[in-house]
């Protein structure tokens, strides 16, 4: 009888695996989500319907917010100031330019990517889009591209970081301020 009595739960464990597999699909169960890397546990597809509809997952919200510890090695070094993909890297008189393109996956977290001082925040980019580009349609009354631009001294001379948002953004924060050791 014990062993009936196991094998009938086990049976419904399993069908209710596979309900919520289902109810689920094609996304993750959320039996396994917790399990998966972000990429595996917030598809893209999901991620842009939640932008269409507004909603979106507390746990997505939370892996995006998050501000995990860095540890930056001794010494005077230039850092990336962000998780992401260097897209590019270019030098105009005299000047490095390294673009950081940010997934939904990356940390949404950045910062200074050498010591010294803020010398200022300044916001750039309040056009309203055009509406143009069909998938983008539903950001017609979003103000974009935000950008912030911040000026830092450091020991080896001045430093800039631009800061700006993708079509999927909506604001730019930024706590540090104008005077501030970074």
């Amino acid at each position: 009888m014990t062993i009936l009595v196991v094998q009938i739960a086990t049976l419904w464990v399993v069908a209710l695996a596979v309900m919520l597999w289902a109810f689920k699909f094609p996304y993750p169960s959320p039996l396994i989500r917790r399990w998966l890397p972000p990429r595996k546990r917030w598809p893209e597809a999901q991620i842009r319907e939640w932008l269409k509809s507004g909603r979106f997952q507390k746990e997505f919200l939370g892996h995006f917010y998050s501000d995990p510890e860095r540890v930056a090695p001794p010494g005077d070094s230039v850092l990336a100031p962000a998780d992401g993909l260097v897209t590019s890297a270019e030098v105009r008189d005299g000047v490095c330019y390294l673009v950081i393109a940010l997934s939904f996956w990356d940390m949404h977290v950045q910062r200074s990517p050498a010591s010294g001082r803020l010398l200022s925040v300044q916001s750039h980019g309040d056009d309203f889009m055009d509406g143009e580009g069909r998938e983008f349609a539903f950001l017609r009354e979003k103000t974009c591209p935000v950008q912030k631009r911040l000026a830092i001294s450091t020991d080896a001379g001045p430093v800039a970081v631009r800061l700006i948002t993708s079509m999927a953004a909506r604001r730019i924060e930024t706590w540090v301020r104008e005077g501030e050791e970074v």
